[in-house]
Order: C-alpha cells, then sequence, then structure tokens
C-alpha cells in the first residue's frame, strides 16, 4: 500500500483540540474521506489527499458561511457555491482560493443586481458582464455531490453514529 491510498478509517483528536473523523494513509496523514471539526467550530466535510482538502468538500464557518464545490491543496478550487451568512452568494468558478472566472452574485433577497453580476470576476469585483450560465450549472453540480459527500460522510463519523456528544 502506499500514500495514495486510504488504508484506516480512524477519530483523532488533536493537541490543540481540532477533530478529525475519517480516512487516514500510511503516512498518517488525512486521506479519503473524512470530516475534521476545528476548535473555532469550523467543519469541514468531503475528500482529503495527503493531508489537503482535495475534491468534492464542504465547509462551513462558524458565523453560517459556507463553500460547497471544489477544492484543489486545501483551497478552494474550481466549479463551488460560496454563500455568506447574510444569504448572499456566489455561484462559479474558484482559483488557488478565491473568486476568479465566471459566475453570478445572487443577494439575499434573490435578485442578482443592476446591472446584473453576472460574468468574469476576479476576487469581489466584476471585470466582465457576460453569461455564466455553464460555470453557474457547474457549480450548482459541484455543490450538489459536495453536500452528498458529506452527507454519506457524516453518516460515517462517531457524529453520524451518535457516539459523540458535545
Amino acid at each position: 500500500m502506499n500514500s495514495s491510498q486510504a488504508c484506516a478509517w480512524q477519530r483523532y483528536t488533536y493537541p490543540v483540540g481540532d477533530i478529525y473523523d475519517g480516512e487516514w494513509n500510511q503516512e498518517g496523514r488525512k486521506h479519503g474521506y473524512g470530516m475534521l471539526v476545528m476548535t473555532d467550530g469550523t467543519k469541514f466535510v468531503g475528500k482529503f489527499n495527503n493531508g489537503f482538502c482535495e475534491g468534492p468538500g464542504l465547509l462551513k464557518f462558524p458565523d453560517g458561511t459556507s463553500y460547497a464545490g471544489q477544492f484543489a491543496q486545501g483551497k478552494y478550487n474550481g466549479p463551488g457555491t460560496f454563500t455568506r451568512s447574510d444569504g448572499m452568494k456566489f455561484e462559479g468558478e474558484f482559483a488557488n482560493g478565491k473568486v476568479d472566472g465566471l459566475g453570478l452574485v445572487t443577494f439575499p433577497d434573490g435578485t442578482h443586481g443592476k446591472p446584473r453580476q453576472e460574468g468574469y470576476f476576479l476576487g469581489t469585483e466584476l471585470i466582465d458582464c457576460r453569461k455564466a450560465t455553464e460555470a453557474v450549472a457547474k457549480a450548482k453540480q459541484a455543490a450538489t455531490e459536495a453536500a452528498e459527500i458529506a452527507r454519506t460522510v457524516v453518516t460515517n463519523t462517531e457524529w453520524g453514529k451518535g457516539h459523540v456528544h458535545k
């Protein structure tokens, strides 16, 4: 077995109080599917690769803000949906942990702004207004996949089995 294969499912509490419940590789790194709960209440549920969030995942912050979609090297990367605690969301493309690409902003009241906040974004700035239908569809699909995986992973953890009382 090599480091690219998950070899065990185990729950571990780190000295700082963070808890990981999921698959590990032989080198002792988070690898495969699992759930990481940090001491500040931030939770990541999804796939890991050699210790990093990689592939589909759901990240929830204590204030209710969340990201559901693809990760690479521990950062938002690829299609996904970022939803603020007030309900405002961006559905679209991310790179290296930031909004970078085509997408659509939806405000808490369900509108998209005037002018419509759709097109190519770099960070919080709309660079070029244009249709982003395909990117938004991919973001929604990635968010749905991440949520489905999160439900499955949580079911396999001590939390999902009802063994952890926090």
